[in-house]
């Protein structure tokens, strides 16, 4: 049995064949709408969520199995002792996606779960997003072979990127990240990375019209959200989250900044305007950024079945 907390135990092999199904899952839906027929998918979010919630139902509904659904803090793992939660889980349903907080969280699941288990998202980790965002460069351009300029915090989002694109050994992912979140990556996770050839990690300090020379260079401009979405809207927050945004608001991805570059813009959302991203410059990639939250879908459903099956 396979999980997937990260891509650390997928070959590069095995990652493109769950894209190549991905794309004939969206090619042709009909095919297989009865792949896990009368397969159960439970969810699990202690974080909130839009994109993963809809796309994992719905993904699964639409092979022909069913899903439940249950909160964190209306389930017993607020209060029980987790191991035994995760066993009861698994003894009534064939595969598990939680959306968690913290990674150590994720591993406690893929250490204990005897089902299938599937990360959705944790403080270090967003493995399938990276997964959709795959699929979009391929549809968009032919190959993964891209030059790919992510601009923002080395958060889940970044670090499954550099995962992605260093096992993966094609395109280049180029990273400018002034901003540095809680991860369990460590150093030694991103200089592995960069002995690949396919990350590139910038200088934080560089000017912006340096910055703005790589941006002229780029296939795609990727940014995501500067602050954690469960402390956006917190009150308690409110100071850190305001020197983050001084912090990082030259970095904004407006029309000044990709002046001259023929770069479409990546944002795996919820977007801020304003602060990570300019009104007109999501105006301009909405469609872009639209498939990528489409295809999470697809990803997730070639995910689901590829673990159903192994």
């Amino acid at each position: 049995m396979k999980n997937m907390l990260n891509f650390k135990n997928f070959s590069a092999e095995e990652l493109q064949e769950i894209l190549d199904l991905a794309l004939d899952m969206k090619k042709d839906p009909k095919k297989y709408s009865k792949a896990l027929e009368g397969k159960k998918l439970y969810t699990l979010f202690e974080k909130t969520s839009t994109r993963t919630f809809l796309s994992f139902e719905t993904g699964i509904t639409e092979l022909g199995g069913h899903y439940f659904n249950q909160l964190w803090s209306n389930s017993n793992f607020v209060l029980g002792e987790p191991v035994s939660e995760i066993k009861y889980v698994c003894r009534n349903v064939d595969i598990i996606m939680a959306r968690l907080i913290k990674n150590e969280t994720v591993e406690l699941f893929g250490k204990h779960a005897t089902v299938p288990f599937i990360n959705g998202c944790d403080n270090s980790y967003h493995p399938c997003q990276i997964l959709a965002d795959a699929l979009t460069i391929i549809e968009h351009f032919g190959s993964l072979d891209v030059k790919l300029l992510y601009i923002g915090a080395k958060n889940n989002v970044f670090n499954s990127l550099v995962e992605f694109f260093a096992k993966m050994k094609k395109g280049t992912l180029y990273g400018l990240t002034p901003l540095v979140n809680d991860t369990v990556c460590g150093d030694d996770f991103y200089e592995e990375a960069k002995a690949t050839g396919h990350y590139v990690e910038l200088d934080p300090a560089m000017s912006i019209e340096e910055a703005k020379t790589y941006v002229k260079d780029m296939d795609i401009l990727y940014t995501d959200t500067w602050v954690d979405m469960e402390f956006f809207n917190n009150p308690a927050y409110a100071k850190q989250k305001e020197e983050t945004m001084a912090k990082m608001m030259p970095y904004q991805i407006n029309d000044e900044f990709v002046e001259g570059s023929k770069a479409v813009v990546f944002h795996d959302m919820p977007m801020h305007v304003g602060f990570e991203i300019s009104q007109s410059i999501i105006d301009k990639n909405l469609d872009i950024i639209l498939d990528q939250a489409e295809n999470r879908r697809h990803a997730e459903k070639a995910v689901m079945v590829t673990l159903l099956k192994d």
